[in-house]
């Protein structure tokens, strides 16, 4: 009896730690959390030319051309030795982009980093083209006027398109495109991370998670850091650890639990929702309906009479219609997750420009426990 008795209990304590340990927060590790400040990444941007496009490049005459880019085209052929006069160039094989990457703080001289382009012209696809060399400089000019990347090599843009007289079609977007591994390091950035201090910048800035990191190094280090504000932490290396390289070498691996925020985020472009798991939504009703008007244009053929002498004449005879579907309503309780509103959603059969609409219309009536970003 005595110890069925210890069964029972201990089964009754697994049910309540299970479902707590399942609701735990995640242990991540600080190295994933945090930046070291004074060591921040680098926004470069810099004007390059794509060349070797099958006439999908800027035009170089009419209302809409691109004259930078045969000038472009002109200025660098004059540095091979050739004059040509930019008013001659007409080739479409050619196209203006700007080239953005973003450089690690710690990159030396030598690594590569992905180089992004796009179309600064008209051109109507970059896809099979090839980047000339670009040098890529900070905008700010905060860090000097030299080039820290030199990007070059064939553009990959993952888009394909077909098109015939009248009728065309395009699958991803052609004016957008990557050179992975592109873009050449020639310079280092510059740093400042020496001495005994160090401050730790959060990426997600949150009291509570500030405030767990400044306890797992207090652990470390004793009383070296505080919490100054929900985004970042100053850390006192002490002496005997050495600098600050050291300092964060022990404590990129420490893991500490992070909870999830409550966000809903939405891309309107792409039709896409993710949505974390702490989102809930307060008790309301929703109702959706569409309406339908479609219009339809009917040609119809008039045949005069073979004595008439007359002409036959094609006319349009239009017909118009409107369809209002009957309207569907859930009612969500108090506390729902956003998994019981997806399946709700799902039984009404609503695409993901219909479910954005709602999640909208939800923020505003401020029933939506959480974020909304929209994309």
């Amino acid at each position: 009896m005595r110890a069925l008795l210890v069964l029972i209990v201990t089964l009754l304590l697994f049910a309540f730690v299970l479902p707590a340990k399942a609701q735990s927060s995640a242990d991540v590790r600080i190295k994933e959390l945090v930046v070291l400040d004074g060591a921040r990444p680098l926004q470069l941007v810099g004007y390059g030319i794509v060349v070797g496009l099958d006439r999908t490049g800027d035009r170089a005459r009419g209302q809409t051309s691109a004259p930078y880019t045969v000038q472009s085209v002109a200025n660098m052929l004059e540095r091979f030795g050739i004059a040509v006069d930019p008013r001659t160039l007409s080739s479409r094989n050619a196209a203006a982009v700007m080239v953005t990457a973003t450089l690690d703080p710690f990159s030396g001289p030598g690594a590569t980093v992905d180089v992004t382009l796009s179309s600064l012209g008209d051109a109507r696809s970059l896809s099979g083209g090839v980047l000339l060399q670009t040098p890529l400089l900070d905008p700010t000019g905060a860090v000097g006027s030299l080039a820290f990347v030199m990007a070059q090599g064939p553009v990959s843009t993952g888009s394909a398109s077909a098109g015939g007289a009248g009728a065309s079609v395009q699958v991803n977007h052609g004016n957008t495109g990557r050179v992975p591994g592109g873009g050449l390091i020639v310079q280092s950035p510059p740093l400042q991370i020496e001495g005994q201090a160090m401050a730790l910048v959060l990426r997600q800035p949150d009291f509570t998670t500030a405030s767990r990191i400044a306890e797992a190094v207090n652990e470390r280090f004793t009383d070296g850091a505080r919490v100054v504000h929900a985004g970042r932490i100053e850390v006192d290396v002490p002496a005997a650890v050495g600098g600050v390289s050291e300092a964060m070498a022990m404590l990129e691996g420490v893991r500490i639990a992070v909870e999830a925020p409550a966000r809903f985020v939405i891309n309107e472009r792409t039709g896409t929702i993710v949505a974390g798991g702490n989102v809930r939504i307060s008790e309301v009703m929703i109702t959706y309906g569409s309406l339908v008007v479609s219009t339809q244009n009917t040609p119809v053929i008039a045949q005069p009479n073979p004595l008439a002498q007359g002409e036959t004449v094609v006319a349009n005879q239009q017909t118009a219609s409107l369809e209002e579907e009957q309207a569907r309503s859930i009612v969500l309780q108090p506390n729902t997750d956003v998994t019981t509103l997806a399946a709700a959603l799902n039984e009404l059969g609503m695409t993901p420009r219909d479910v954005i609409s709602i999640f909208q219309a939800i923020d505003q009536a401020g029933a939506l426990q959480g974020d909304l970003v929209i994309l």
